[in-house]
């Protein structure tokens, strides 16, 4: 068996988490902004902006899962929460 988690390992996993989520929605913002940042600069054709928009909703859904799952799993690889 396992040793039980004590109060300030849960803590620790929950602010690990909170952190994990705003940053990589910062991070999808940031590079949802930066593909459709042009269509809302320049007067570009509807057809244009719809493309920017989906492809920039699709780095956007890449860049927050590598974001958390890069956060999340260099949290779990430190030796302090290896479990014992």
């Amino acid at each position: 068996m396992g040793r039980r988690r004590t109060q300030a390992d849960r803590d620790a996993i929950t602010i690990e988490i909170g952190y994990a989520f705003v940053s990589a929605c910062f991070a999808a913002a940031l590079a949802f902004g930066a593909v459709y940042g042009p269509a809302l600069a320049f007067s570009l054709p509807p057809s244009t902006r719809g493309t920017l928009a989906v492809a920039g909703g699709i780095l956007a859904a890449a860049v927050f899962l590598l974001r958390i799952t890069h956060v999340l799993l260099g949290f779990a690889r430190r030796p302090e929460n290896d479990g014992r």
